[in-house]
């Protein structure tokens, strides 16, 4: 499945760090804004090695390769979206889906009733 999600950054947060029974690890989150008449905000994280590989500037217009991630603790559910690759500039045509693509569509469910929900 090749998940896609292109928009904007807006505010990149500081690398957390620690170690694990595996090791040391690093992580940072960026948050991007969608286009379109609703934009959304979606807090994206990068781990690991993708950090050095990709310098990340507020205002960039980025698409971010993605997986989306569920875990339950204690009873709650926690979501993660991880970027595995990101492709810096305007979505170009290359970077836009194919129709048989899985893509995240985050604007309004197709009903035009004015609402952004």
């Amino acid at each position: 499945m090749d998940l896609k999600i292109a928009g904007k950054v807006v505010d990149i947060l500081d690398v957390q760090s620690g170690e694990s029974k595996n090791g040391p690890w690093k992580k940072r989150d960026f948050i991007l804004e969608t286009p379109g008449k609703y934009p959304r905000k979606v807090c994206v994280t990068q781990w690991g090695e993708q950090i050095d590989q990709t310098s990340l500037e507020a205002g960039e217009e980025i698409t971010a390769f993605i997986d989306i991630q569920s875990r339950e603790y204690n009873g709650r559910w926690y979501t993660d979206v991880k970027a595995w690759k990101i492709e810096k500039g305007a979505q170009s045509e290359d970077a836009r889906p194919s129709p048989d693509e899985n893509v995240i569509d985050l604007g309004p469910g197709g009903d035009d009733d004015g609402l952004p929900f």
